[in-house]
């Protein structure tokens, strides 16, 4: 019989983060992972304070960044990987109204530190961009597959990582533990993403999930080394490799790619990149995202040993660490959530 502080079911973003949070604190666990949810390893990656369809601050942004880039940073030197690539990102103007919108946005306290004022125009003649860029400061790309398939081995070397499905039936509740098959743990925390719709205890939670898919194109006369956001992201990979994403469909529910997506894509990108290119990679995944877009964090409301840490959404990168140290807190010390993440809060 193995006796641990704590099991975690997953092994994503969140996963990740709470792990972290449990080694800083010399707590004990395993996590238990099939591989079956897709949507941290395919992730485009991008971490970016602004939302940039409508130029307003992205929900504490600057809590999340403050807690993300150090944690990521610990784990590229204890890994000795490279995972986090500061990236300036420009958002492709289409008319003399959006770039108003812009500098009018630009003057807001929430939004000055990451919002250029400078105009920048385009000087690639492969790119439609006749209005110009606005640029956003402070953001960047995290490698979710290199910092995922990286993170576990280290779990391996550790003999932390059980690559296996979690039976929910085994889970045998006790007045001081929860034992499952020859574990003892005081508490299980399920960070599944999408793959909590089965889950007996938490599948009544208003995760929707939202599919999207990427393609990754070879286009060697593009020559950026900058991010475009635009009908489309279209974020350099080196080598001439740019990632191309990604589509939004609440319908599909499977890791499966289609040919709609990349049909969609497709006709997206060419609206402002005029060069040849050819399609090198296909990949999907569905994101855990909620109906109020915020994450899902908390105790079950009647097994008190069980939690849960998932609702990421579209911003993972950033809402992980965060999120990751509010659930440790609670669990720990016994400080209250805030109830916009409580899962509670759909009581």
């Amino acid at each position: 019989m193995k006796n641990i502080d704590y099991i975690i079911v997953g092994c994503g973003l969140a996963s990740v983060a709470f792990c972290e949070q449990l080694i800083a604190n010399n707590k004990s666990f395993i996590v238990f992972d099939d591989s079956s949810q897709k949507s941290s390893i395919v992730a485009a990656g991008l971490y970016n304070p602004v939302i940039l369809k409508r130029f307003s601050e992205v929900w504490k942004a600057k809590e999340q960044l403050k807690m993300a880039l150090p944690m990521y940073a610990h784990i590229e030197e204890k890994l000795q990987i490279k995972i986090d690539y500061k990236l300036r990102i420009l958002r492709r103007f289409t008319s003399i109204q959006e770039q108003n919108k812009w500098f009018i946005a630009s003057d807001k306290p929430s939004l000055e530190a990451y919002l250029s004022t400078q105009l920048i125009k385009n000087n690639n003649a492969v790119i439609d961009a006749e209005f110009g860029f606005g640029e956003v400061l402070h953001a960047g790309r995290l490698d979710t597959e290199v910092l995922i398939k990286n993170y576990k081995r280290y779990l391996i070397k550790r003999n932390q990582l059980i690559e296996a499905p979690f039976n929910y039936a085994n889970i045998q509740f006790e007045t001081d533990f929860i034992q499952y098959e020859n574990i003892k743990a005081k508490h299980v925390v399920f960070a599944e993403g999408f793959g909590v719709k089965q889950n007996p205890y938490f599948k009544a939670l208003p995760l929707t999930g939202s599919k999207g898919e990427i393609l990754t194109i070879k286009a060697p006369n593009l020559k950026i080394d900058y991010a475009i956001k635009s009908a489309v992201f279209i974020i350099p990979l080196g080598n001439d490799l740019y990632n191309v994403g990604s589509t939004y469909n609440n319908e599909d529910k499977s890791n499966t790619p289609t040919e709609s997506a990349k049909a969609e894509l497709l006709l997206k990108v060419r609206t402002f990149i005029k060069c040849d290119f050819e399609i090198v990679n296909h990949v999907a995944g569905v994101r855990p995202t909620v109906i109020d877009r915020r994450p899902l964090v908390g105790r079950h409301s009647e097994f008190k040993k069980i939690y849960v840490l998932n609702g990421l959404g579209t911003r993972g990168v950033m809402i992980a660490p965060y999120v990751a140290e509010k659930l440790y807190q609670h669990i720990e010390n016994n400080i209250e959530l805030d109830r916009e993440i409580n899962s509670n809060r759909f009581s």
